[in-house]
Formats: structure tokens, C-alpha cells, sequence
């Protein structure tokens, strides 16, 4: 089974710059996207309720902001939508099919000012317990998505530049930390092993995205139990300077 994350950067903009094209080449049994920012009632018929799939919508209540949703190739049950009735930006999407659960997560960027950072802190503090209840599941759990923090210097192309700026600060990094000591597993890391990258997102400022100069942040973790059928990892670099900022990310499960 392939699962593939990907924050799309707005999926109206992101189907005019080939992601049909992408998704055919990457052909994931499991879509996790992030950051929609769409309707479905906004997308094209085709795209609302696209065949061959069975699509799980969480838009933000902001038009054009945020959202999430999950698709996938097997028939699938949603669980649930939010932290709680209180969410409104659709930051979280977690459905079950067969044995497995998935969930496309999407944490608030705490980078455009002080008070979203606040937001970004009291998601943080929301997530983390109910990412913990989640671990003991009967079967495989797999959340996925951008948690817009990158864990470690290595999944920052300059790491000393930005340690005051959101997303790689000391206790964002402490709080993933904790996250993994919980239970989680972080399959890309695990699979890349002891090296700089894979990075998933980059800049659109000097030569970020040419240079590969760019962030880790978006994830698939993995409980226990979702662990030993994991095979791969794999980035898709291309995909994420033609269609959005962010690449999509894919690991493979004999699931």
C-alpha cells in the first residue's frame, strides 16, 4: 500500500499546474492532503467527488484557507474531523479502512505573527495528547502530514539562521521530540537514516528551491503496530517545484 502526504498550497491553483499529472506518476492508494484551501462545491465536478476515489472533506470555515482531507482507493469510514467541535480551520482529517487508520493533519504556521504562533502553541498542546491516545489502536495508525516544525538540523538546510524563527524553535523541536518518545515512529527519518533532508518544503525567496535549500516538515508517523510493514520512503522532489511549495511524500506499507 502507498500513502502519499502532501500539502497542495491551494488545490484549485495546485490542478492548474499538473497535479492530475503527478498523482497519475505517484499513484498512491492513500491521499493525505493538506492546506485545500477549497470548497468542494468550489472544485470542478470532477475533482469534487473524483472517480475512483472515496474522498473525506474538511475545509476550513474561512474560505480559501487551510483544510484537509483524506482520499482513498478503498472504501474508508471517517472517524472524525477537528480536535474538537471548537476547530474551524479543518486541520485535521482521520478515517478508517480495513484495519488500518490515516489521518492528514495540518499544524498552524506560527511564522505571519505572534498571535498565530499563540494558535500554533494551542494546537501543539491539543495534538500531542490526542496523538498519545491514538497509539494503543487495535491496528495500524498512520498520521500524516505538515506539522510545520522541522525536528532536527538535519531536516533544516541552515539551521543556526533559523533557530529564533517559527518552526525550528527549541521548544517546538522539544515538543516533536516528546511526540516520538511517546510511541511514534517517524518513517522518513528512519528510513533516510544519518543525513541532511529529505527536504519537503522550500522558500520561494533567493535560490531555495533550486539550491535544495529547505525544510523537513511535512511527515507520515507510524504506531507500533504500523511499524514492521514499512518498506520505503519516498520524496518526490519534482512533484513539489511544479505543482506546490511543498513536495508530496510517500512511504510504502505490505498492508
Amino acid at each position: 500500500m502507498r500513502i502519499t502526504t502532501w500539502n497542495v498550497n491551494g488545490l484549485r491553483a495546485a490542478l492548474r499546474k499538473g497535479f492530475a499529472q503527478e498523482l497519475e506518476q505517484i499513484r498512491p492508494d492513500v491521499l493525505l492532503l493538506q492546506e485545500v484551501r477549497a470548497l468542494p462545491e468550489q472544485l470542478p465536478p470532477e475533482w469534487a467527488s473524483p472517480t475512483g476515489w472515496h474522498v473525506h472533506w474538511n475545509p476550513a470555515q474561512k474560505k480559501g484557507y487551510a483544510g484537509t482531507a483524506v482520499w482513498t482507493r478503498q472504501p474508508s469510514q471517517l472517524i472524525q474531523t477537528g480536535l474538537s467541535p471548537a476547530d474551524t480551520e479543518g486541520r485535521l482529517t482521520y478515517v478508517r479502512l480495513g484495519p488500518l487508520q490515516v489521518a492528514s493533519v495540518y499544524l498552524p504556521s506560527g511564522s505571519s505573527s505572534p498571535e498565530r504562533q499563540t494558535e500554533k502553541e494551542r494546537w501543539m498542546r491539543r495534538f500531542r495528547p490526542w496523538a498519545t491516545r491514538q497509539l494503543p489502536a487495535s491496528g495500524p495508525v498512520i498520521l500524516g502530514g505538515d506539522l510545520n516544525i522541522a525536528h532536527t538540523p538535519q531536516d533544516i538546510y541552515y539551521a543556526q539562521g533559523n533557530q529564533q524563527n517559527s518552526g525550528f524553535l527549541p521548544h517546538e523541536r522539544a515538543w516533536f521530540g516528546r511526540l516520538l518518545d511517546s510511541g511514534w515512529h517517524d518513517l522518513v527519518r528512519e528510513h533516510a537514516g544519518d543525513v541532511d533532508g529529505p527536504y519537503s518544503w522550500w522558500s520561494n525567496r533567493g535560490r531555495a528551491r533550486e539550491l535544495d535549500r529547505g525544510w523537513r516538515i511535512d511527515y507520515l508517523l507510524a504506531n507500533p503496530t504500523a511499524r514492521p510493514p514499512f518498506r520505503q520512503a519516498i520524496t518526490h522532489r519534482q512533484a513539489g517545484l511544479t505543482v506546490s511549495d511543498h513536495a508530496p511524500v510517500t512511504i510504502e506499507l505490505d498492508v
